[in-house]
C-alpha cells in the first residue's frame, strides 16, 4: 500500500519544479537575499501541491487510464487504491503542501498553491476536454510556479521572464497533445484529441519553440542583470535544449512527459549544466 501511494504521488515528476528555480539567479542579480529554508519550504509544499493533483486527477480518470496503454497500470487505474482512498490522500498533501507554504512565511506561496488546485479542478473537469484551452491551462501551471519562485525569492517577476517561461510551457503542453495523437490516443481516453491533427500541433510547436528561443534572446539582450559582454553566453543552451527537446519529440515520438524526454538522454541535462555555469558566469557570479 505503502509503495502504491508514493507511485500514486509521482515524486518523478517533482522535476518540474525547475520553474520554481527559475527566476532564483535572475532575482539573486538584483540584490535579492536567498534565504534557503524559505525556498526549500516552498518547493517541497509545491511538490506535495502537485502530487494531491496527480493523486486528485488518477481517481477522477481511472476509467479512461484504463484505456490507456501504461496509464492503466497506475495504482487507482488498476485497483490497487479506490477513487475514495485516492482523494483522501489529495486532500491530505494539499493540506501538508499549504502548511508548508505558511512556514515559509509567504502568504502569496499559500495562494498560488490554492491557486494550482483549483486550476487543475477545472482543468481535470471541464478544460481539459476543450481543444486549445487544456493546453493553455496547463502551460499556466508552469507558470505558477515561476511566480511562486519569485515570491519566495521576494521579487516581482520580470515581463520578460513570463514570456519566456509561458511560451516555453506552452511548448511542453503541445509537444504532450502530439504525444498522444502519435501514440494512437484517440478522443474515447482524451476528448480535445478530436479536435487536433498533427499537422496542427506540429506548426504550433513551432512557432511556439521559435519565440521561446527568441524572447529568451531578447531577455538576455534588454536585461540590466547581464554583464556587459556576457549577455548571450547562456543563449546556446536554451536554443540547444529547445531544439533537443523538439528533435527526440519527432523522432521518437515522445513528449508525453517532460520527465522522459529529458531522461531519454544525457543531452538535454547537459545543456541545464552548461546553462547553469553560464548565466552564473553572465550575472557576474563567476568572474
Amino acid at each position: 500500500m505503502l509503495r502504491d501511494v508514493v507511485r500514486l504521488m509521482r515524486p518523478r515528476d517533482w522535476v518540474k519544479q525547475a520553474f520554481v528555480l527559475m527566476p532564483v539567479p535572475f532575482a539573486l542579480a538584483t540584490s535579492a537575499q536567498l534565504q534557503p529554508l524559505r525556498l526549500g519550504l516552498g518547493v517541497l509544499g509545491f511538490c506535495l501541491a502537485s502530487s494531491a493533483v496527480y493523486a486528485y486527477n488518477d481517481a477522477l480518470d481511472a476509467h479512461l487510464d484504463r484505456l490507456h496503454p501504461t496509464k492503466r497500470n497506475r495504482p487507482v487505474a488498476s485497483g490497487r487504491i479506490s477513487p475514495t482512498q485516492a482523494r483522501l490522500i489529495a486532500l491530505a498533501l494539499e493540506c501538508a503542501a499549504l502548511l508548508l507554504g505558511v512556514l515559509s512565511g509567504s502568504l502569496t506561496a499559500v495562494w498560488l498553491m490554492l491557486a494550482y488546485a483549483l486550476l487543475n479542478l477545472l482543468y481535470g473537469h471541464l478544460a481539459k476536454h476543450v481543444s486549445l484551452v487544456d493546453v493553455f491551462l496547463l502551460s499556466t501551471g508552469f507558470v505558477i510556479r515561476v511566480f511562486l519562485g519569485c515570491a519566495l525569492m521576494g521579487v516581482q517577476p520580470s515581463n520578460w521572464l513570463l514570456l519566456c517561461s509561458s511560451t516555453l510551457a506552452l511548448f511542453l503542453a503541445l509537444t504532450k497533445r502530439r504525444a498522444d495523437l502519435v501514440t494512437g490516443l484517440d478522443e474515447r481516453v482524451r476528448p480535445a484529441l478530436a479536435a487536433y491533427t498533427t499537422s496542427f500541433l506540429d506548426q504550433a510547436i513551432g512557432i511556439t519553440a521559435g519565440v521561446a528561443i527568441l524572447s529568451y534572446a531578447l531577455y538576455c539582450l534588454e536585461a540590466a542583470v547581464f554583464q556587459p559582454g556576457r549577455e548571450f553566453a547562456s543563449l546556446p543552451f536554451v536554443a540547444f535544449a529547445i531544439l533537443d527537446y523538439l528533435r527526440i519529440a519527432h523522432l521518437e515520438n515522445m513528449g508525453g512527459s517532460p520527465v522522459d524526454v529529458i531522461t531519454a538522454n544525457l543531452r538535454i541535462p547537459l545543456s541545464v549544466v552548461g546553462w547553469t555555469l553560464a548565466i552564473g558566469w553572465s550575472l557576474g557570479f563567476v568572474v
